[in-house]
């Protein structure tokens, strides 16, 4: 059975999900990597590091999701989860997991059927399809339910489990 840690990447939140592929796909875990603002920019990146590899040492994933970057206008912002994301593509490289890249609107399609679905239906949807109440997760975490489920889908249609 494939696990898929799925990380909805930055370096001020990471969401990150733990799900557990099949017919149905479970949610085993969810979180939110929160880094101290007051810490330099290094440290904070240094935090997603240790804190994602000790979700890979408790988990045992056997593949990791990741969103690909969505250009903002704030170009700052965008390098710096830009740089948060390649630390999540070393770890998986250093731990030989698999990567599984989705767009936003491949998750969007997934959840909520079309690729242009808002935050609020793709929310809505995670909600509805997993049966939990969201509403103490973070956005960030919920993206990453998102995502999770989304690369299960991937999977499934390439007929990995």
């Amino acid at each position: 059975m494939n696990t898929i840690l799925a990380i909805d990447p930055g370096y001020d939140r990471c969401g990150v999900a733990i799900v557990k592929a099949g017919r149905p796909s479970e949610l085993i875990a969810s979180f939110c990597i929160e880094t101290n603002k007051k810490d330099t920019h290094e440290k904070r990146l240094l935090q997603v590091y240790k804190e994602v590899a000790a979700y890979i040492e408790q988990y045992t994933p056997t593949h990791i999701a990741l969103e690909t970057l969505f250009f903002s206008v704030n170009k700052k912002t965008a390098i710096k989860v830009a740089e948060a994301r390649g630390v999540i593509v070393l770890i998986a490289g250093q731990h030989n997991l698999p990567l599984i890249e989705l767009s936003p609107q491949e998750v969007k399609l997934a959840m909520a059927g079309v690729g242009n679905a808002d935050k609020k239906q793709v929310q809505k949807m995670v909600e509805l399809t997993l049966k939990i109440d969201i509403s103490n997760k973070i956005d960030d975490e919920i993206d990453a339910i998102a995502l999770g489920f989304a690369a299960a889908e991937t999977l499934r249609i390439a007929k990995l489990y």
